[in-house]
């Protein structure tokens, strides 16, 4: 059994209080705490020296001083001295800890049940236990440690999860009331998927609805729908369905197939290496739409200024992302925000992989939907140098590409690659080009500078790539149903392809530097030329950060043009942020500055002189934070109306929530939003803020009500039961449950569990949750108290601890009916036990206290 820790480390301290340690067999006689030999218990074992008994005991592990996890390990009584208790471990223990077995002095006779201390199990290695902060230092030399990676976590550590199914939900919408009639606008995506065993059933699907007093339009996208597991022998993940090709050789393009590809989240942090942050400028309170591929994957409303998007749900392919901003008046823009990265290095003798068989799939009805065979391999040699190459082969395209890159140390990294392609276009003309890559990047940490990439791609008139020959036609928009007399220009350019125009070269730029106290320099940028004309797409975005005392500081610049559109779109903004913390907000019990708030002012101002200003505050409430607000005002010189807006949202156990209201005179608009999911497992049903791909299910019966630590708004339900959402993939995961908001009549065997799920995984997080009451219980026996040091159970709750002073013994987790029992020595005479029955009346206390009159059994 595993012990609870604190509650005999609390009674067996006191003990050791009152008995000294034994020196060259002195004894002490125990009498002399009562005078009296029968008013203490048989003291032998803890007069030994020994604060606890043997037993298995929940400690932080680490090894060579590197924490590894928390875990259940077995004490055993020292075979040197009896007083120190020493760690005991199997073979599949010691496995678990990186131990390479070979080395160590287990013999093939020996079970696996067998256990072995880290002495005898290998040379030079000892355990250092710190009962006191529950902890164990393990010092193992490095020859006997498997040749690991550091922040390495075995497979067999790998928790596939249990078997559930999931429900990942997001509503939100808006109502307008302007002089020309009303307009609303709703949006629903809804992402169920069901686990079993190591498979992944998934399908994102939304649902948009436009109406106004001329009518209503709808519309129902299956986005995608996938089956994955994992291939832990290969390093990879296999995917049916809706996927995408690799985005680092070819274009990324959707697929509808089977895909097998290297997943690096299987390798440490410190054996792999992004994911697309968006940043744009807001003119005013404004929606912000980002689509792949055709498909909406992101709706949100912004305020204005400069803003931020790192929430995006996780999407089957990267590739270029189309963001579109809806200002309050009704104008749009369009930017184009590129995914592309340099060429995964690999370290010597790694390998990466993708292989996808599939159909093409696009929600445009201008292309057709061709089969296709794409492989690709990365291979990590010596010296710092990567060799790759890949191939797609289709009815009408086949193309081969090769490329080294190069660790070049202080200088960087840098890749090169040459792709060759033959295509069969739309009107049957047939091509034949090529395209070479160059990519670069380099961290300069002396000057705080990262150049993060500078890439130039080059390509030959006949050079076209896989997704332009599905197009049925050479030029068009992508979305012809739509008709374009009603359509923002600006949406037009972004829709629009020619494939006369092939592009010819394309340069791109990502450069951060930092100034130390002085702030830092951001600008991130593409140029696209094509043949047959001078036009080019060009796409900036460049600022600068810093903080004057208290207050942030931003100024940002943002240019969008394409090649088709004979105006550039450009806005210049200027923020300023004042905490106001210093005079508002208040610290929580756990030492945690809560109920935050800023004020705020950005100016922003674009190419054709629209210049709009805005004031607000926004912060948190609620001692979780969990409660957010915004209040703003907005201005223009082309209007002589204010716009004022309001927002409020909460995050809640079973679900977030907003409500947001602008007014500009002569408009008003309502919005909100729902965003949730729920997971049905073998306990029942349980609700919970919107769920990541990975999630962990907190399972601690008795405890309800209970906050997670670090999760904002999440706490357990009636049941006991919640779901932290976002777990980190074959990683080590923290989840504890906060003590101090634990009901009177709840206690906790331990407040942390360890976790390490695989993608896509539910993983149980067990916590040992023990109900009941809190007593101090005086035991008497024929008038005189029970003896000091008596060990004292009960038998249903497992409850437990040592008497103390006059008779005294603290319990949790008692049932408000039971029976104490109590032994003292070894002989019959020396235990006895005492039925209890806790009245109604005591159990709103925190901790009730009565005396027993205890009997020989």
């Amino acid at each position: 059994m595993t012990y609870n820790i604190r509650l005999l480390q609390v009674s067996s301290y006191c003990l050791m209080l009152v008995i000294p340690t034994v020196y060259a067999g002195v004894s002490f006689n125990p009498a002399f705490l009562a005078g009296d030999d029968n008013a203490v218990a048989d003291l032998n074992y803890f007069a030994s020296g020994s604060s606890l008994k043997p037993g298995s005991y929940k400690v932080d592990l680490y090894v060579n001083k590197t924490f590894i996890r928390n875990q259940s390990v077995r004490f055993e009584v020292g075979e040197k001295n009896e007083k120190d208790l020493q760690p005991v471990f199997t073979r599949k223990e010691l496995e678990g800890l990186g131990v390479n077995v070979k080395s160590t002095h287990w013999t093939d006779d020996m079970q696996e049940s067998d256990v072995l201390s880290l002495e005898k199990a290998m040379d030079d290695a000892h355990a250092i236990p710190d009962m006191d902060h529950l902890r164990l230092d393990l010092s193992i030399p490095q020859a006997a440690l498997l040749n690991t990676a550091r922040g390495y976590i075995p497979p067999e550590q790998w928790d596939q999860g249990i078997n559930a199914f999931l429900l990942n939900y997001s509503v939100s919408g808006n109502k307008n009331y302007a002089s020309s009639g009303e307009a609303r606008s709703h949006f629903a995506s809804i992402q169920p998927g069901l686990n079993i065993g190591p498979w992944r059933l998934r399908n994102n699907s939304s649902w948009s609805q436009n109406s106004n007093d001329s009518g209503s339009t709808s519309d129902w996208e299956n986005i995608s729908t996938t089956l994955e597991r994992n291939v832990q022998s290969l390093e990879g993940e296999l995917t049916i369905g809706d996927t995408s090709t690799q985005g680092t050789l070819f274009d990324s393009v959707p697929v509808r197939g089977v895909r097998l590809a290297s997943d690096e989240n299987m390798l440490p942090d410190s054996q792999k290496g992004f994911a697309p942050t968006i940043k744009g400028i807001a003119k005013s309170n404004a929606k912000v739409t980002i689509k792949q591929n055709g498909y909406t994957l992101y709706q949100t409303y912004v305020s204005p200024g400069a803003f931020e998007i790192n929430d995006l749900f996780p999407t089957a392919s990267s590739g270029d992302l189309q963001v579109s901003v809806l200002e309050s008046d009704g104008s749009s823009s369009t930017f184009t925000v590129p995914y592309s990265t340099v060429t995964g290095l690999q370290r010597e003798g790694h390998i990466n992989y993708s292989f996808i068989a599939g159909r093409y799939r696009s929600a445009s009805s201008e292309q057709s939907a061709p089969s296709l065979l794409q492989g690709t391999l990365f291979w990590g040699g010596g010296y710092g140098i990567t060799l790759y190459g890949g191939m797609q082969y289709a009815e009408k395209f086949q193309s081969v590409s090769l490329g080294i890159g190069k660790n070049l140390g202080q200088l960087g990294a840098v890749s090169v690659d040459v792709t060759t392609a033959k295509s069969i276009l739309a009107d049957s003309s047939e091509h034949l080009g090529s395209s070479a890559r160059f990519l670069y990047a380099k961290s300069l940490n002396d000057i705080g500078t990262t150049l993060n990439l500078l890439g130039y791609r080059y390509s030959t008139q006949g050079y076209y790539t896989f997704s332009d020959t599905t197009y049925k036609k050479m030029s068009g928009y992508n979305t012809p149903d739509t008709n374009k007399e009603e359509k923002d220009d600006k949406v037009d350019y972004a829709d629009y392809y020619n494939l006369t125009y092939t592009k010819k070269g394309k340069l791109q730029v990502s450069v951060n530097q930092s100034l130390d106290s002085f702030g830092s320099l951001y600008i991130s940028g593409t140029q696209q030329s094509y043949w047959h004309t001078d036009s080019k797409d060009n796409w900036l975005q460049a600022g600068y950060n810093t903080n004057i005392g208290d207050v942030s500081v931003g100024v940002s610049y943002s240019l969008n043009k394409y090649a088709t559109q004979p105006n550039t779109d450009q806005v210049l903004a200027l923020s300023f942020s004042l905490p106001l913390g210093k005079w508002l907000s208040t610290t929580g019990q756990d030492g945690r500055v809560k109920n935050n708030s800023y004020l705020s002012y950005s100016n922003s101002r674009d190419g054709e002189g629209h210049m709009t200003q805005n004031i607000g505050v926004n912060g948190t409430l609620l001692d979780d934070n969990n409660m957010n607000y915004s209040v703003q005002k907005s201005a223009d010189n082309e209007s002589s109306d204010a716009q004022g807006m309001i927002s409020v949202g909460y995050r809640g156990t079973y679900n977030n929530l907003s409500v947001g209201y602008n007014n500009n005179g002569n408009n008003r608009q309502i919005n909100y939003n729902v965003a949730g999911g729920a997971i049905v497992h073998r306990n029942g049903i349980t609700f919970s803020q919107p769920l990541g791909d990975t999630n962990v299910l907190v399972s601690a019966p008795g405890a309800s009500g209970t906050n997670l630590e670090n999760n904002s708004g999440v706490k357990t339900d009636w049941r006991g039961y919640a779901v932290v959402p976002y777990a980190s993939t074959y990683r080590l995961n923290r989840i504890a449950l906060n003590t101090a908001s634990l009901d009177k009549h709840v206690d906790l065997e331990s407040n942390v569990v360890n976790v390490v799920p695989t993608k896509g995984a539910v993983v149980r997080a067990q916590f040992d949750a023990r109900v009941g009451i809190r007593a101090i219980i005086t035991l008497m026996k024929d008038g005189h108290p029970l003896p000091f040091g008596t060990i004292v159970t009960e038998g249903d709750s497992g409850a437990g601890g040592i008497v103390g002073d006059d008779g005294q013994v603290y319990l949790t987790g008692l049932p408000l009916k039971g029976k104490i029992r109590a032994q003292w020595g070894g002989n019959n005479t020396q235990q006895c036990s005492a039925p209890f029955n806790i009245s109604q009346s005591e159990v709103n206390k925190s901790i009730t206290d009565f005396t027993l009159l205890c009997q020989v059994n």
